[in-house]
């Protein structure tokens, strides 16, 4: 595949995803067929992919029915006992080949995430190592399941507790991430011995449907990982209601999290949410100014802004607000915006029309509430997804964008004075999942860090996600965490033991 030569056939962005899948040199890895009890379904109806930066068709795939669904978990069930019966250590061996696929396949699943998601191409590449991270991650942690023996309270008695999976587990994957979401599921589900249904995104089927044929490839038993497709209401009714699933994972908004814990209630199963963020930056004005700026660049404008970890409230504090929102602007003016595919492109479009949307709406309310608008190239125009990266300062906690996250390219700066105001007001949202203090005062960093409430926080940092590090968020932002050890605990049950009459 010759990604030059799918651009130098226009000079617009028309056609280039199009050209770019027919240029793959695995062809299977746009045929759109379901995965089920290892065999690749074509499917009677097939649903549309579109190439979000033109809204042009690029491909179709399979639209699988609840009674497909219903297939699938009988395989998943079948497998369980054959895949928690091999040694952790045969498991991680697979897992490892699965990894290795994916890496020596980066290019093209690279090209499938931005051609379906937008995703600048760059971005999509590091997806697609971080995804085989958790892949080998797993494969390693899943041989360090270990239990503990209890000093026993009882005369001539030996206790013991097990770690031992769950069951089938079943993951619902956002289309942010599409292939990263995938293995930090099923990576932590598969190593813990548990086979995995995933429902992806109906916007990005068709990276999942390629890594599920790596895994395959990879020696993934069939029933053991089953990738199906359709409408995610008639999909997921199946995963809430069957006894059968024991695991249900879910990535994406908490109005659907809220949803999905509800009917997952019916038969008690174990959930894992990741939901919505609504992260404070907060900068101090003991900090290096130009270190501030990446940071919140990073941490505002990566994966387009559509991340659940964007910063989306940055509290500057007022000694150093002009500066910073100068020097903002500056930055934002250069960022490009274009398709994923063309090499120059910082910012994509955003994958859901309703995303935009929502961007505009925010924008429209903050500048009618008296919030300053600074927006580089405001006359271009690439189409209806596409939000240009856009500055509001003096934003103020009245307008939507301060209670709500934006999920785009839009920064909205607010000043503090006080430390202690500013921690109320960061702590104000129902949301939990991230934060960010900039500030080169160990001792406020060390308070800080205590007193932001959210799963994950940032000092002096904008990057700090990974297989070893348990992701997940507090409040309203979801349940459970999600890599580390703590991500294979989510695939697994605790068994007390206790041996009586030991003595003689």
């Amino acid at each position: 595949m010759d990604l030059r030569t799918a651009r130098s056939k226009t000079s617009d962005s028309v056609g280039i995803a199009a050209r770019c899948l027919q240029g793959l040199r695995r062809r299977d890895f746009v045929a759109g067929a379901a995965l089920i009890d290892g065999r690749w379904i074509a499917g009677d109806e097939r649903d549309a992919v579109v190439d979000p930066a033109t809204g042009e068709q690029i491909a179709d795939v399979a639209r699988c029915t609840a009674a497909e669904m219903a297939v699938a978990i009988t395989a998943a069930e079948r497998s369980f006992a054959g895949w928690r019966g091999l040694l952790p250590a045969r498991r991680g061996t697979i897992l490892r080949a699965w990894a290795s696929l994916m890496l020596e396949h980066s290019e093209e699943l690279a090209v499938l995430v931005t051609s379906e998601q937008g995703k600048p191409l760059a971005e999509a590449r590091y997806e697609i190592a971080y995804g085989a991270a958790f892949l080998e991650w797993f494969a390693a942690e899943g041989e360090r399941a270990y239990g503990e023996t209890i000093p026993s309270h009882k005369p001539g008695s030996l206790l013991q507790v097990r770690m031992q999976p769950i069951g089938v587990a079943a993951a619902i994957t956002p289309w942010n991430f599409p292939v990263a979401m995938i293995t930090r599921k099923a990576g932590a589900a598969l190593a813990a011995g548990c086979p995995m249904i995933v429902k992806p995104a109906p916007e990005t089927p068709l990276s999942a449907l390629a890594v599920a044929r790596l895994a395959e490839e990879a020696g993934v038993p069939p029933g053991v990982l089953q990738v199906l497709v359709g409408d995610p209401v008639e999909l997921s009714g199946p995963l809430l209601r069957d006894k059968r699933i024991r695991a249900l994972s879910f990535t994406g908004s908490t109005q659907v999290g809220r949803l999905l814990f509800e009917g997952a209630a019916q038969t008690v199963k174990k959930v894992s949410l990741e939901l919505g963020g609504h992260a404070p930056f907060v900068v101090f004005d003991d900090v290096d100014l130009d270190k501030a700026i990446k940071g919140v660049v990073a941490a505002k404008f990566a994966t387009s802004g559509q991340d659940c970890l964007a910063a989306n409230r940055i509290y500057v504090q007022r000694g150093i607000y002009s500066a910073f929102v100068e020097a903002l602007a500056e930055a934002i003016a250069n960022l490009r915006v274009g398709h994923g595919l063309e090499p120059t492109t910082d910012i994509g479009p955003m994958t859901k029309l309703s995303v935009a949307n929502k961007c505009r709406m925010q924008i429209d309310d903050a500048v009618s509430k008296g919030a300053r608008l600074i927006s580089g190239k405001k006359d271009q125009n690439l189409g209806p997804s596409f939000v240009v990266p856009t500055l509001l300062s003096d934003v103020t906690e009245d307008m939507l964008i301060a209670h709500e996250e934006t999920f785009g390219p839009v920064a909205a700066v607010l000043p503090f004075d006080s430390e202690e105001e500013v921690v109320a007001r960061a702590n104000s949202s129902e949301m939990g999942l991230a934060g960010y203090v900039y500030t080169d005062s160990l001792r406020r960093a060390l308070r800080l860090s205590e007193q932001i409430e959210c799963g994950m926080l940032g000092i002096n940092t904008a990057s700090f996600t990974g297989p070893p590090i348990p992701f997940g968020g507090w409040k309203q932002s979801g349940l459970g965490r999600e890599g580390s050890r703590h991500g294979l605990a989510e695939y697994m049950e605790l068994k007390y033991v206790c041996f009586g009459d030991l003595e003689d």
